[in-house]
């Protein structure tokens, strides 16, 4: 799931770039351009850590945990939206809140279940 996750954010990425939208965002008092290989590597991270805590909550709670999870996965989502919008124009600030929601989507929805956790023997 992770690697979706990461396909999906570079596939938002190459549609900003179309689109003409230079991806910039303000870190402190500096601006940060935003790489295919930044957006890669930040989801690939994402989506490795989200599979590794959705593992100790499979094991942890009953039931398997999915209402925990997905719980989690909204409140990371609502903090992360606001990094996403520090992009430098209106155009970036798109592009890096899609990417945000895609990615949470995919790997939240992903991984509900427990699919691909040590949780689910039979």
């Amino acid at each position: 799931m992770p690697f979706v996750g990461a396909a999906a954010a570079v596939a938002v990425w190459l549609v900003g770039a179309a689109l003409g939208v230079e991806l910039e965002a303000r870190t402190g008092a500096s601006t940060q351009s935003v790489s295919v290989v930044a957006m890669l590597v930040a989801a690939l991270v994402s989506g490795l850590v989200g599979w590794g805590v959705r593992t100790v909550i499979g094991r942890l709670a009953k039931g398997g945990g999915e209402v925990a999870w997905l719980v989690l996965c909204g409140v990371v989502l609502l903090g992360s939206l606001v990094g996403a919008a520090s992009g430098t124009t209106p155009g970036a600030v798109t592009v890096l809140m899609v990417a945000h929601v895609v990615v949470g989507l995919v790997v939240a929805l992903g991984l509900r279940h427990g699919s691909g956790t040590a949780s689910r023997t039979s």
